[in-house]
């Protein structure tokens, strides 16, 4: 993740030029984490979320993919991938009858049992934002966890509408950080690869939102400092 205050800053520009797109009667006073929020379809500036979905929209080969012959390691190199995904497939189709909040449960759980690795070491530059199957390939940090979860949700039915990633600071480890939010039965839940507990966003009172973002719409928030 970038540090806070360049998101901060960079959000500040994006929004200055693209949130009157929907106007004044858009603007939620009492969104997410208590923030206010102001949304606009104006996409163009989030180079990481789009380039993201470029690549994991695109033609896969399931040769490039499999295991190299006899005797190769199972789930090692390249083929770590075929084992996530088939494992993923498996995962999906056993919870294809699961929805609301154990759906949510699940799927927070499954994909926080990948371990955390930051992008420098992972992938060599400062931010790096992983489909699915590189999720698989090199396991990631706070938002590559929550897009896979953001993924997979999408891919068992949940609307999009009711699905955001959220960048945001947390002011516990003064660190910037992602998370999932999902609106379920008129609840916003929070999942975090932090915690395996899905938890209501108003019970979180140490997030700080900054923006966050769908397939569609785009938010920033609006957040009185906390005092100390």
């Amino acid at each position: 993740m970038t540090v806070f205050m360049r998101i901060l800053a960079v959000c500040v520009v994006i929004f200055g030029l693209s949130a009157p797109t929907l106007g004044a009667s858009k603007i939620v006073m009492n969104g997410l984490f208590g923030s206010r929020e102001i949304p606009s379809t104006n996409m163009k500036s989030f180079d990481k979320w789009t380039d993201m979905w470029r690549r994991h929209n695109l033609p896969r080969s399931e040769a490039d993919l499999a295991p190299e012959g006899p005797g190769t390691v199972p789930c090692r190199g390249l083929a770590r991938i075929q084992c996530g995904r088939e494992a993923w497939e498996k995962f999906i189709a056993d919870h294809k009858e699961t929805s609301g909040f154990e759906l949510l449960e699940a799927v927070n759980q499954y994909m926080n049992k990948s371990p955390y690795i930051v992008d420098p070491v992972n992938w060599g530059i400062p931010d790096y934002w992983a489909t699915p199957d590189e999720f698989f390939l090199k396991d990631g940090d706070c938002e590559d966890y929550a897009i896979s979860k953001y993924i997979t949700l999408k891919r068992l039915g949940v609307p999009i509408d009711t699905m955001r990633l959220v960048i945001l600071q947390d002011e516990n480890l003064r660190t910037a950080h992602a998370v999932l939010a999902v609106e379920n039965e008129g609840e916003t839940y929070i999942l975090d690869n932090q915690i395996d507990a899905v938890l209501p966003h108003g019970q979180i009172l140490h997030y700080r939102p900054v923006y966050s973002i769908n397939e569609t719409t785009w938010w920033l928030h609006q957040v009185k400092r906390f005092s100390r």
